[in-house]
Formats: C-alpha cells, sequence, structure tokens
C-alpha cells in the first residue's frame, strides 16, 4: 500500500516561561504527544477532536511551519523540513490580497513559481471554474461572499498543483447552508483532482460528510484514539446522507468517543486552577 504522509511518534512541546509557585514539571507545554497516522495517496483524511486538542499545531507540523520535538513526518518518504510547495493550505480565514482580484490572487503562487504570464492566467481560470466562480474573475475580495472568498482561497491553493492539500477547518466561519454547500463542492473537487486531503474540523457531522477515514484525537495533550472508517456506501449515496441511519450511528460513536475527552479535558482544567489555588 501506498502512503503518501506518515507521521512517526510525532511530540510536539513548547516551552514555557516559569511561573513563580509552580514546579518545574509544569514548565513545558506538551502540545501532541506521539501522533502516529498513516495517509494513503489521494485520501480524504478528516481529523476532528475537542478545542485545545493539538489539532492546529499538528497541521502547522505537516505545513513545515514548526518542527517535531521528536519523532518524524514523512512525505513521500522524506522529512518534511519545512513548506514547500508540495503542500497547499487553506486556513479559516481566507487569507486573501485585498488589492488583487480573484484571477490575481490565484495567479500569485504561480507566478511565484516561475509559471509563464499567459499559462497561468489559463490555469487560473481552469481552476476558478472548477471552484464554480466563473464570471467572478474581475471581483475583488470586498466584492465576494464569504464562501466565494473561501472558493478562491481553495483554487490559489490547488492552481499550484500540491501534492498534499492541508485545511484547517475552512468553513467554520461560514453559516451553515453555505458550509454545507461548500462541504459537497469541496468533495466534488477532491474527486476530480484526486488530490490527498488532511482537513481539521471540530464538527462531527462535517467529519463523517466529507472523511474517507476520521481520526479523532484525544484531549490534551493530543493523540490519536481511535480512526474511524466512513463505509464507501454512504459515500457514494445520491441521498441526504446526512439523515441516514448509518450517517447518525458514525455520528454517535464520534460524538461518544469525543464526549469522554470534554469530561477529562474539563477535569484537568478544574485540577489546574485547583493546584495554582494551593500554590
Amino acid at each position: 500500500m501506498s502512503f503518501k504522509l506518515r507521521l512517526q511518534n510525532v511530540r510536539k512541546v513548547f516551552p514555557v516561561k516559569p511561573v513563580k509557585g509552580q514546579r518545574a514539571a509544569n514548565q513545558d507545554f506538551v502540545a501532541v504527544d506521539n501522533v502516529s497516522l498513516d495517509v494513503r495517496e489521494g485520501e480524504f483524511m478528516v481529523i476532528v477532536g475537542p478545542s485545545g486538542c493539538g489539532k492546529s499545531t499538528l497541521l502547522d507540523l505537516l505545513a513545515g511551519l514548526t518542527k517535531p520535538t521528536s519523532g518524524q513526518i514523512l512525505l513521500d518518504n522524506k522529512p518534511i523540513v519545512g513548506p514547500a510547495l508540495d503542500r497547499g493550505i487553506v486556513f479559516q480565514q481566507y487569507a486573501l490580497f485585498p488589492w488583487l482580484t480573484s484571477l490575481g490572487n490565484i495567479e500569485f503562487g504561480l507566478e511565484a513559481k516561475g509559471v509563464p504570464a499567459k499559462e497561468r492566467r489559463e490555469i487560473a481560470r481552469h481552476f476558478l471554474d472548477l471552484v464554480g466562480l466563473s464570471g467572478f474573475e474581475n471581483r475583488h475580495p470586498n466584492e465576494l461572499s464569504g464562501g466565494m472568498k473561501q472558493r478562491v482561497a481553495i483554487a490559489r491553493s490547488l492552481a499550484y498543483d500540491p501534492d498534499v492539500l492541508l485545511m484547517d477547518e475552512p468553513f467554520a466561519a461560514l453559516d451553515a447552508q453555505t458550509r454545507e454547500s461548500l462541504q459537497t463542492e469541496l468533495l466534488r473537487i477532491w474527486e476530480k483532482s484526486k488530490k490527498t486531503i488532511i482537513f481539521i474540523t471540530h464538527g462531527i457531522d462535517e467529519a463523517v460528510y466529507l472523511g474517507q477515514r476520521v481520526a479523532v484525537m484525544s484531549s490534551w495533550p493530543g493523540r490519536i484514539k481511535e480512526i474511524i472508517d466512513i463505509p464507501d456506501a454512504l459515500r457514494s449515496s445520491n441521498e441526504d446522507v446526512r439523515s441516514s441511519a448509518e450517517f447518525g450511528q458514525l455520528r454517535h460513536q464520534i460524538w461518544s468517543l469525543l464526549r469522554e475527552e470534554v469530561t477529562k479535558a474539563q477535569q484537568l482544567e478544574q485540577e489546574k486552577y485547583r493546584q495554582l489555588a494551593v500554590a
């Protein structure tokens, strides 16, 4: 089996300034600990977990924006040592350049890659069409809705042809109707592009609807608690899969796993405050 990405015993520790009255053992913050995960070529992998569990830290590690304290991350069997064009990133906030049009924003990465002007204009138009925004080529970000801005951001990330698309809660800031519409659109784009996608979310419905597999993370420090396979039959249904019994069962299974972690996180938080009060 071909693995596009491999996370092997990944641990990320952030040093914390000493605080008077706290023991030395509390001086380092372990964000993620002993995370191992294999992602297949062309797979849509969703990572879901409670707030503060290290989901975004994990995505930063995959993007090469920060390095593991220990363990390693391999892309095509080569260690990730920093940011590179083999990985595209779509953030929750659109991060579009306000002075550029939709086409200009998509062309920006292609220009940095050295693609000639005529070719990058053709590529930008192709991906604008792919995300359903033909006719909006000359609109600036302030002339687009939130959903349209995120479509442009997705098109920009796809345009320079990365091997892997990393998505950090890209639909979290959108209203429910737009979010569901873009989820369907993203699945269509993924089926056409065959990209490997790592999608971070805290939404259980979103995880079940999008993912081929869903990796459930524990509360702090973040670990992979369990990986849930989403049946192909559920994904290929022409009906509203969200209302099916199987969708509901999977949602309940993931929520049960997360509920344990939310309870644990609350207990840890209470204990931390208790210790600080004693100190």
